[in-house]
């Protein structure tokens, strides 16, 4: 079997991924023997469309999964989607729109079936984005948080905490977006500053004998007003504390009472106290036992409380009352005030507090045992730093407001007798009522929040409640990797209901994956214009160069830089191993398959050294694989890949190759040994072209029950003994750096790449030197190599073991070349000041994180290195010139 001249990624992708899947690569099996490592994938929305977030995220799961299922274990990753409440049923009510009709019209059964009927159409719109990009999960497993073992366990755990006392129905403030008509938790609300108005109004007193004035920043909500409030030690008011006013527009008498939590600072000192449309109002209402008043329904506009302002939307109601005050003497000043506002997540609709029945969870003991068990280390967060994160939310926890007044998603089980309105929680329907013996049982409206059946994924998708061999063999789970985004929203949640549940916790290890910017380093927003579609990236570098790019920058603690010429880096390395493939497979023409092994001993030096650069590369990888430090891993595997294999041995394997006989054996050999070992450690980053290379070299590798393709070929292992002795690795590593050394020497000095030269080394260690010199000779095209000569035209460079020299060529003007190289090490002096001056800069090395401190220090080294590099031969050009 052939190389094409090129690397056609899209047939690979479709071709190679298809028949791992009908091969059944990817299927666990409880029954199979083999330490376990099990994973649930995140599961993205049934709206979703997939971004470079999934991409990033999907890339690293597909590179520790194929990993371990390669070294043997028994190895679940399984995929699904969420239902996503608010966003399904939003997108589906913007179809409507289009129709010209809305959910109402339909009836909640018909809208609830049209859901499932665009979920047919666009659910797996997704989960086919993940397969091009290579996902290996067990696709035959695929759950849904609304299939019907899912729903069975929301039902159970909703049912059991119930009966535990830790649900429970309150009237509380809770967040609620008018567009989408339903109550929020405080995670689903973003806040964005804007700027407004504070208005200073007056509120007469009720007895005429003055009026004290308050500041706002929403002047419709004053229809609701109960009190007013002032600070007990504030000078200005102690003598209005008890007295009543007489609310502006509305003509209700309310009392000015005194509480020490009023900021004195803020407006006049004096708070208008609206308790049902204002959390802080709220409480301040409860201390003072305060009737609440609300002023709005559903839609935001103002309902019957609301008097003369019935029926008018909120945006209208303020822009009347402003001018209702002002034409009554009321209206003080205006001025210009910028504050933070609470929008809906999903619709950036300003949020409304609001006073409403609601289901309630309480949180404080969950959480508590969840802190305890990530301290206790049953579960580690890598990066580490974000343990503080989701212990200081934990800590800090309030209880959870689970209903959603919607028409997607799960239905509370909780029932209502008409009869007696006799309240009946239960996993099934009742058919008559338990207190009155009533038949006509009404079931509660809502919905759960959607990350009440979120937080059960990795209990639920094994098939708890019951104890199936799944849920035995792979429970709990070994990772999560997720987001820093929904620590919150749902590795918290994941947590407090394994713990509560199983007693354990849901996965033993959390990587927290960084956050994907453009070059600039600005977040991706489709506002912003620099939303980079992963699907295009694959359709025009591959998905082996899109997950190896992920890969080499996803930097724990640091956020990915991305950019075109990135990915086009990693497709180069992609051509560069096929291209590599190409060499060897020309230069087995007539070699027998298998190869017949040879002795490692009687290999010559430069076999050897690449042998144990490779078992050096198969424990580095491994290793930072272990960590989830998958930035290292990749760049481990391309220092290796592309300069230590193609770079230097594949140069060195030539004349061997064309010598015939044991030395062309042997290099064929070891030319096969580490492709195939090279491309095993690849295979989980770039799978398509580490799999069709070889499936090109696999008849010529010799191991006993090889397997048939890569995702279940055996992971590498480093050889038990080192090829090379110290001092043999010492060698090669002094040739591979006079061989740097000269070619930059080469460069400068203008010789033209294919020339040879005549280099001089001076000071050496002459026995070692005569190990390779041969290397030395054919990696840096020599015409002689002298050593201690005394090398009156050459430039030297100054090795830590040795001077290596190139002699100049003929007529070679040194002036020139003098002005050439002080211009770049101008340049690199510049550059060198930057770097120093941030690492001098106590403001810098405060705020920036301490990878970002670690690089600027790396990159202020090297760029020390060259500056000292190019000085002394700067120095040598000046004594020629």
């Amino acid at each position: 079997m052939d190389l094409p001249k090129t690397f056609d990624s899209k047939s690979a992708e479709e071709r190679w991924f298809q028949q791992w899947i009908d091969l059944g690569y990817f299927k666990a099996d409880p029954a199979r023997p083999g330490k376990v490592f099990s994973v649930v994938i995140p599961p993205p929305n049934v709206t979703g469309q997939l971004h470079l977030g999934h991409a990033l995220n999907v890339s690293l799961q597909d590179i520790i999964v194929r990993t371990r299922r390669m070294q043997g274990y028994n190895t679940l990753w399984l995929p699904g989607t969420d239902h996503a409440g608010i966003a399904t049923q939003n997108a589906v009510e913007k179809d409507l729109a289009k129709e010209g009709k809305d959910r109402h019209q339909l009836g909640r059964d018909a809208f609830v079936n049209r859901v499932w009927e665009w979920r047919e159409t666009y659910g797996d719109r997704i989960l086919n984005q993940l397969r091009r990009l290579g996902a290996s999960c067990d696709w035959s497993r695929e759950r849904f948080t609304l299939d019907a073992g899912l729903s069975s366990a929301v039902t159970k755990v909703f049912v059991d905490l119930y009966n535990k006392g830790l649900i429970y129905r309150a009237k509380r403030l809770i967040n609620w977006c008018p567009r989408c008509e339903t109550a929020l938790s405080d995670l689903e609300v973003d806040h964005k500053d804007v700027q407004g108005n504070l208005w200073y109004i007056r509120y007469p007193l009720a007895d005429g004998t003055g009026a004290i004035t308050i500041a706002t920043t929403r002047p419709e909500t004053m229809l609701g007003d109960t009190a007013v409030a002032v600070n007990p030690d504030d000078e200005r008011y102690k003598s209005y504390v008890g007295k009543t006013i007489c609310l502006p527009l509305m003509g209700r008498e309310i009392k000015i009472i005194a509480d020490s939590a009023i900021d004195r600072e803020f407006g006049t000192g004096a708070l208008k106290v609206t308790p049902a449309h204002d959390p802080v109002d709220f409480e301040l209402g409860k201390r003072h036992g305060l009737e609440q008043i609300s002023i709005l329904d559903g839609t935001a506009h103002m309902n019957q409380n609301a008097g003369a302002y019935r029926g008018m939307s909120r945006e209208d109601t303020r822009k009347q009352i402003v001018k209702d005050l002002e034409v009554a003497g009321l209206l003080e000043k205006i001025e210009p005030y910028r504050h933070s506002v609470g929008v809906c997540s999903r619709c950036d609709t300003v949020v409304e507090p609001m006073l409403s029945e609601q289901w309630f969870l309480s949180m404080r003991a969950m959480a508590d045992r969840a802190i305890e068990a990530v301290r206790r280390g049953d579960t580690t967060f890598h990066p580490k730093r974000w343990e503080n994160v989701f212990f200081n939310w934990l800590e800090n926890i309030h209880d959870w407001c689970i209903s959603r007044q919607l028409w997607w998603g799960h239905r509370i089980p909780a029932y209502r007798c008409v009869r007696c309105d006799h309240l009946i929680v239960a996993a099934e329907r009742p058919s008559r009522c338990p207190e009155c013996d009533g038949s006509d049982i009404i079931q509660d409206d809502d919905v759960l929040d959607t990350w009440f059946s979120s937080g059960l994924w990795p209990m639920s998708t094994l098939g708890w409640p019951e104890y199936t061999p799944d849920f035995a063999r792979y429970y709990p789970t070994s990772l999560l990797l997720t987001g820093f985004d929904i620590i919150f929203f749902w590795v918290a949640r994941m947590m407090m209901f394994g713990l509560e549940f199983t007693d354990k916790v849901p996965f033993r290890d959390v990587y927290i994956t960084p956050l994907v910017r453009d070059e600039l380093g600005k977040k991706m927003t489709k506002s912003k214009g620099n939303v980079v579609d992963p699907l295009d990236l694959m359709n025009q570098y591959g998905a082996d160069a899109v997950r190896f790019t992920l890969a080499q920058l996803a930097a724990q603690g640091r956020d990915v830089i991305l950019s075109h010429d990135r990915f086009a880096a990693s497709r180069a390395f992609a051509n560069k191993i096929w291209n590599a493939a190409r060499f060897v497979m020309m230069n087995l023409e007539g070699a027998p398959q298998p190869l017949p092994k040879v002795e490692i001993a009687n290999l010559g030096l430069a076999e050897r050294w690449i042998l144990s650069r490779l078992d050096d590369t198969i424990r580095e990888v491994s290793k930072s694989i272990d960590a989830y430090e998958f930035n290292v891993a990749a760049m481990k595997l391309y220092q290796f890949i592309w300069h230590e294999f193609c770079d230097w041995y594949i140069e060195l394997s030539k004349e061997p190759l064309k010598a015939g006989g044991e030395r062309q054996a042997a290099a064929r050999w070891v030319l096969i040994n580490v492709f195939d070992k090279m491309l095993r450690l690849l295979h989980p980053f770039m799978p398509f072209v580490s799999e069709e290379i070889w499936q090109v070299i696999r008849p010529y590798i010799d191991e006993q029950n090889l397997a048939a393709h890569l995702p279940i070929a055996k992971y590498p292992e480093p050889s038990a003994n080192n090829p090379v002795s110290p001092a043999e690795e010492l060698a090669m590593n002094h040739c591979i750096e006079a061989t740097e050394a000269i070619n930059s020497l080469r460069s400068l000095l203008g010789w033209h790449p294919g020339q040879r030269v005549t280099a001089v080394i001076k000071a050496g260690d002459a026995k070692e030197l005569e190990t390779w010199r041969s290397y030395a000779m054919t990696l840096a095209k020599l015409e002689a190599l002298k050593v201690d000569a005394s090398g009156d035209r050459a430039v030297f460079a100054h090795l830590a073991w040795a001077d290596v020299g190139v002699d100049a060529p003929d007529g070679y003007d040194f002036q020139v070349a003098r002005q050439k190289l002080q211009k770049q090490l101008d340049e690199v002096g510049k550059h060198a000041a930057q770097h120093e001056a941030r690492l001098n800069d106590s403001r810098f090395m405060t705020k920036a994180d301490p990878e970002t401190r670690v690089e600027v220090a790396q990159r202020f080294e090297g760029l020390q290195a060259q500056r000292k590099l190019l000085s002394e031969q700067l120095r040598q050009l000046e004594e020629r010139a």
